[in-house]
């Protein structure tokens, strides 16, 4: 940071031309209504305007002017924080030309000058999302808001900065949508966009196709009791409430006419007549098909595998539950998987005890190699949690129908009055076995790079897909991370609507344990060497995987 002298500055917001645009064509501040063709089929739809996305000027008292710097001050590629009283702005140049956006990452608030500037994008620091610096707009997930965009002009060799209030203080943009125009014709058991699943890349495909202009009638469906939530949350913040994680509240669906269907199963898909079956017989029609499903955690198959008190975490309730169950208790974590070590690293505080069982000799032995599994290891070591490696459980005991104790394949009785399982999962495709969709031999949905499967307008998105990494020569990879469920879902969303894109993204994932987090980028299956640079014991490195 530089020290600044006080020099007059001003930042406006403006809202990217395309917008602006649309906002102008009707006297009355609202779009005039535009027509989308849907299967040929003409229709009208209007455009919805958000507040943050609305004329600045409307209201001058919203008006806020500061002075930030002299043109000098910053060189190209350079970003600086500036305060304009009652907020901040990411002020950055790059190639002689100044920019201003919102300046923290509407994911969780990361600070985004700490994050990478290239080309034309800011790149969040915590979690990797992705905005372009001349628009605000999120070009790289995690996340659902793009960046509020401030104008910037320069006068007499100095940076003019001039902001809404509003967008100062919400640091966030939702992008326009459109809304469905023909609710009120609708047939309850026909849809034209069905979207089995409801996670990201469920809710990323919904929020594209009502951004694209996309007017027609919109159906999720999800076995979970709950709106779309922030399922990563569950074993890295454990006793969050489900309106707490909510990606969007309710009166986002009611506002953008989003239908979401909880609690429905979908047993079968019929291709041919394009229905979808629900468990308890009710039938939908559809005319194009999202499936993001996710998967399926595995159960342990060990003697006593129904007593109670044992879990997979899926649900909020799941979390919530284990966390007041082991509060000053002992429990037994089976599987050093990502959800294992972060539900071992958020109970360790709280748990009389917290063991670890593994099969593997290291943590994360296949995803970071041996070196940085055991320096990982060594701090959960440090931090009280104990692990049984190279072993499995082969009982688990009860008494009066509660866990009481895990019986290790070693001998080894563990006490324990909850036990987390984290031993990997499938992906929830079994429903269509009979469908005629082409899905691997590991239950994997295949697409090609639009995300489409072996069915013309049937797509797939998520943890439950196989699909072609760019940067693995297009071999068919599954990454079932969080980051990448969101771009498949737009990227999906987009092809519906025949915009022809196809997916190129570096797969990105982080994990928190302990106050450290990890990040890690790009697709590392296979490698046989890891070039360290830095200081593993003190877990300040970069580390490469080479093949």
């Amino acid at each position: 940071f530089l020290f600044v002298p006080a020099v007059e500055v001003k930042i406006e917001v403006v809202i990217p031309e395309k917008e602006r645009n649309k906002e102008e064509m009707s006297p009355n501040g609202k779009a005039s209504p535009l027509i989308y063709k849907v299967n040929g089929t003409a229709r009208h739809y209007h455009l919805e305007e958000h507040p943050i996305a609305s004329n600045p000027y409307h209201n001058p008292k919203d008006v806020v002017e500061a002075s930030v710097c002299h043109v000098k001050d910053l060189e190209n590629g350079q970003m600086r924080e500036v305060d304009l009283g009652c907020g901040k702005a990411l002020l950055i140049k790059e190639s002689g030309e100044f920019h201003a956006v919102g300046h923290k990452c509407p994911h969780y608030g990361a600070p985004l000058v700490k994050g990478v500037l290239s080309k034309g994008r800011v790149r969040c620091p915590w979690h990797g999302a992705c905005f372009n610096i001349g628009t605000g707009d999120i070009e790289d997930f995690p996340g659902l808001d793009s960046l509020p965009r401030f104008q910037v002009k320069i006068e007499k060799e100095k940076v003019y900065i001039r902001a809404s209030k509003q967008a100062l203080q919400t640091q966030r943009r939702t992008k326009m949508m459109a809304k469905c125009i023909s609710l009120s014709n609708h047939n309850l058991s026909s849809t034209n966009v069905l979207i089995i699943g409801a996670g990201a890349a469920g809710l990323v495909c919904a929020e594209t196709l009502r951004q694209e202009g996309f007017s027609d009638r919109i159906v999720m469906c999800t076995m979970d009791r709950h709106l779309p939530y922030d399922r990563p949350k569950l074993s890295k913040s454990m006793d969050s409430h489900p309106e707490q994680i909510a990606l969007r509240p309710k009166e986002f669906f009611c506002t953008y006419d989003i239908e979401v269907l909880t609690e429905m199963q979908v047993a079968a898909v019929d291709i041919k007549n394009k229905i979808a079956v629900f468990k308890d017989g009710f039938k939908m029609e559809y005319n194009k098909l999202l499936i993001a499903t996710g998967n399926t955690p595995k159960a342990l198959s060990c003697k006593g595998k129904e007593v109670e008190n044992v879990f997979n975490i899926r649900t909020p309730e799941d979390a919530n539950r284990v966390v007041k169950l082991a509060t000053s208790k002992n429990v037994v974590i089976v599987g050093a998987s990502f959800l294992g070590m972060e539900v071992a690293a958020y109970l360790a505080e709280r748990a009389h005890s917290v063991s670890l069982v593994e099969l593997e000799e290291v943590p994360f032995k296949k995803f970071f190699g041996e070196r940085v599994g055991r320096a990982v290891m060594k701090m959960f070591e440090s931090n009280r949690v104990k692990f049984y490696m190279q072993t499995e459980v082969s009982e688990l005991r009860e008494q009066e129908g509660k866990l009481k104790e895990v019986v290790l394949k070693s001998g080894k009785v563990l006490r324990a009055d909850v036990c987390v399982v984290g031993v990997g999962a499938v992906p929830a495709t079994g429903f269509l076995k009979q469908s005629g969709i082409n899905i691997d031999s590991k239950g994997f949905i295949v697409v090609n790079k639009m995300m489409q499967t072996s069915i013309p307008g049937v797509f797939a998105a998520g943890d439950a897909v196989a699909f072609p990494l760019a940067l693995r020569n297009n071999k068919k990879v599954n990454v079932p991370h969080w980051q990448m469920a969101h771009m498949h879902g737009r990227i999906a969303a987009l092809n519906m609507l025949a915009h022809g894109m196809e997916i190129s993204t570096v797969p990105y994932l982080w994990t928190a344990m302990f106050g450290k987090s990890i990040r890690y980028a790009g697709h590392g299956e296979g490698f046989d060497d890891v070039v360290i640079q830095g200081d593993l014991d003190e877990l300040k490195f970069v580390a490469f995987y080479t093949k």
